[in-house]
C-alpha cells in the first residue's frame, strides 16, 4: 500500500472505520504486546469488509509502529494496549495537512538533511546530486517544467544524509506539495540564473563538507517560499 498524507475523504472514512474495528477487536480480546491478531480473512468476514481494506488498515497501523506483520506468521501487536489505543485515537483524528503545513515541515526537514549531507556525503552521493542538478538545469534553461528534477535533487541530498527516516518523510511530504505548488506566486521575479545558482550553492556547500554553509544556502533557497507562507498566515 502506498502511504500518503493526502487521502480522498471517502478512502479516509473507510480506512478509519476499519482501523477502529481492529482497535475494538484488540481491546475485546484484551491482547497484549506480542499477541497475534486474527487473520485478514477472519477480520474481513467479521467486519464485513473487503480483505484489501483490512490489509490497507493493517499496513497503515504498521507504518505508525503499533502493529507488526511477519511473513508466514501473521500480524502482532507491537506495543502495549494503552499506547496502542492512544496512538490509534490520534491516527483517526488526524486532519489532512494543509499546503502551508507541508511546506513548513519540508523546510525544517531540508535544513536538517543538508546539514547531515554535508557531514556524511560520499563521492557517490555527489555524483547522484550532480546528475540531478544537471537535469534540473537542462529543464529550466529550456523553459520546461523542472519540478520533478528539482525533487530528485533534494531527494539526493536527503539520501546523502544517511538518515532513512528523513528520506521517508521527504518522500511523504514532497509529492503533495508539488501537486499544489504555484511557482508563479512563490517565485515571482526569480530569473533562470538565480534559480540555478541557488541549487549550485547548495551543491558546492555539500561538496565542501560545510554544514553551516549548507544550511545558509538552503535557507536562502527557501527564503521566498518561507515569506510566501508567512504572508498567507498573516492574511488568514
Amino acid at each position: 500500500m502506498k502511504i500518503s498524507l493526502i487521502d480522498k475523504d471517502s478512502n479516509k472514512i473507510v480506512q478509519n472505520d476499519v482501523i477502529c474495528k481492529i482497535r475494538d477487536l484488540i481491546n475485546a480480546k484484551n491482547l497484549e504486546r506480542g499477541d497475534k491478531l486474527p487473520s485478514e480473512r477472519i477480520m474481513s468476514e467479521k467486519f464485513d469488509v473487503k480483505r484489501n481494506h483490512i490489509r490497507e488498515a493493517i499496513r497503515k497501523l504498521e507504518f505508525y509502529g503499533v502493529l507488526k506483520s511477519m511473513s508466514q506468521s501473521g500480524t502482532f501487536l507491537a506495543i502495549g494496549l494503552t499506547g496502542f489505543n492512544g496512538i490509534v485515537e490520534e491516527i483517526v483524528s488526524l486532519e489532512t495537512p494543509s499546503f502551508d503545513e507541508l511546506v513548513e515541515t519540508r523546510i525544517s526537514l531540508e535544513l536538517q538533511t543538508v546539514c547531515l549531507a554535508a557531514k556524511r556525503r560520499t563521492d557517490a552521493d555527489l555524483i547522484r546530486m550532480k546528475e540531478a542538478l544537471d537535469a534540473f538545469k537542462v529543464k529550466i534553461i529550456n523553459g520546461k517544467d523542472y519540478l520533478e528534477e528539482d525533487l530528485l535533487f533534494h531527494l539526493a541530498i536527503a539520501k546523502a544524509s544517511k538518515n532513512t527516516t528523513l528520506i521517508t518523510l521527504m518522500l511523504l511530504i514532497t509529492p503533495p506539495i508539488l501537486v499544489n505548488y504555484k511557482r508563479d506566486e512563490v517565485c515571482e521575479g526569480d530569473g533562470i540564473s538565480s534559480e540555478i545558482k541557488k541549487h549550485e550553492d547548495i551543491y558546492f556547500a555539500i561538496a565542501s563538507k560545510d554544514p553551516e554553509l549548507g544550511v545558509k544556502m538552503m535557507n536562502d533557497h527557501f527564503f521566498k517560499l518561507s515569506k510566501h507562507i508567512e504572508n498567507r498566515n498573516k492574511i488568514n
